[in-house]
């Protein structure tokens, strides 16, 4: 697209404008940020913000025919500017025969179109009664480089994970409601310090009225997290919204 705008031919490579905005097919992205020492490529968006948006599109396939497909999302900040897209990667069988069980892959992808994050949850037991096999979701930054974990741990009434970094040392933890479920209104899963004595961030599930709630699985969720949090584990916390997603609002 870019190089067609500014009239290069087709075929040659245009490095990216830092810190302008991209505009392609209506849609605008966040500006590239200049590198980072030590930071996974692909994350420097990350460094930037503290809160982001999760839109998951609606497939009209899925409301006509019931069969469930690979879900999409829109990954946003504050401004409406996309940071990222996100697409799972599973087979028909096991979307439609394991449900909110199924493992999936996860590929999240920046506007240059390179995978920065991926998301691998494996088939775990979906059953509080069986509490040494739990889910887990493993993030890598890049591909193939595991940067941390979510670990769901055993409560017989609430949701609680566990968010580790590569060395699986505890970091975070994220508490939900007893009753996930709600009517007109936002349900927050707090994360907390590893003591649980202090909130540094949010993820929510967004009410998004009663007509796309009744007829769609497509749910809006949002991320709140310090600015100056390790960008590795903001990329987990990613990794744990749609872990929580999975579990909790997909059907």
């Amino acid at each position: 697209f870019q190089a067609q705008a500014m009239g290069v031919p087709a075929g040659i490579a245009v490095p990216p404008i830092q810190n302008q905005s991209i505009v392609n097919e209506g849609t605008i992205w966040m500006p590239v940020p200049p590198p980072i020492p030590n930071c996974p490529p692909g994350l420097e968006y990350l460094t930037q913000i503290d809160q982001i948006l999760i839109h998951q599109q609606i497939e009209l396939l899925e409301i006509l025919t019931g069969f469930e497909t690979n879900n999409k999302y829109e990954i946003k900040n504050i401004l409406g500017q996309r940071v990222y897209f996100a697409a799972e990667d599973t087979d028909c069988c096991t979307r439609n025969c394991c449900g909110p069980s199924r493992p999936f892959t996860l590929r999240i992808i920046d506007n240059l179109g390179h995978e920065v994050l991926t998301l691998q949850r494996p088939l775990r037991c979906s059953s509080c009664c069986f509490p040494c096999c739990l889910q887990e979701l493993e993030v890598q930054a890049p591909p193939g480089t595991p940067v941390g974990y979510v670990v769901q741990n055993w409560h017989p009434c609430l949701p609680k994970f566990t968010i580790q970094n590569e060395q699986r040392m505890d970091i975070l933890k994220i508490t939900g409601p007893c009753v996930v479920c709600s009517c007109c209104e936002d349900i927050n899963f707090q994360v907390k310090s590893i003591d649980e004595t202090a909130t540094v961030g949010r993820i929510s599930k967004q009410w998004t009225g009663f007509l796309k709630e009744a007829f769609t699985d497509a749910d809006n969720f949002g991320i709140t997290f310090p600015r100056d949090l390790d960008v590795k584990m903001k990329a987990v916390m990613i990794g744990a919204c749609f872990l929580i997603v999975s579990l909790s609002f997909t059907s």
